[in-house]
């Protein structure tokens, strides 16, 4: 008895899933986040997440250095952090610092309701905003995830990929069709 076509392509698939394990790759897991906010857990999906420390910028962390008392929270071109204002594209042209950052505790973002995030627990900020991408997350199908299927898994931060202050990835070019092999020795 042979299988249909289809139902062939899908019993190799469902083998490959079986076989090759999720994850599975020849660097080391990432080191997890700083105690204090290790581990995190991502609602909904009872499991412990160990992400990588989110990536912060050389010179301009902790924000504690400079920002020891909370500041003025009128939104405003700054005279300062020119790098990052050069380079904000996040959301409506009304998006600013105070947003996300807490006022009160600059080495922390804060949520609509005003709690205090760590940076390391950032996915609960986006989430806010971008609800059907962590959705998607939460269950692996956007971001990257690393781990058992049926165990502790790995949970990468959307700072991980995406810039915080200007998140959309520059378009590509795309590259030439391939050469089809008979087309090749021509």
């Amino acid at each position: 008895m042979t299988l249909p076509r289809w139902r062939a392509a899908l019993s190799l698939a469902a083998a490959v899933l079986v076989a090759v394990p999720v994850g599975a790759t020849a660097k080391s897991p990432p080191a997890p986040p700083p105690a204090a906010d290790a581990p995190a857990e991502v609602p909904g999906t009872g499991q412990d997440i160990q992400a990588e420390p989110p990536p912060f910028s050389e010179g301009i962390f902790p924000c504690s250095q400079c920002h020891a008392a909370p500041g003025d929270p009128t939104p405003r071109q700054l005279a300062f952090h020119d790098e990052i204002q050069a380079d904000f594209h996040h959301g409506p042209p009304t998006r600013w610092c105070l947003d996300c950052h807490d006022n009160g505790k600059r080495d922390s973002l804060h949520l609509i309701n005003g709690a205090q995030v760590p940076f390391t627990q950032s996915y609960k900020l986006c989430g806010q905003c971008h609800g059907d991408k962590y959705r998607d997350w939460k269950v692996g199908v956007h971001g990257k995830r690393t781990g058992m299927w049926n165990g502790k898994k790995v949970y990468f931060l959307c700072v991980n990929c995406h810039n915080p202050h200007n998140p959309r990835f520059k378009a590509l070019k795309p590259e030439p069709p391939p050469i089809p092999p008979q087309e090749q020795g021509r």
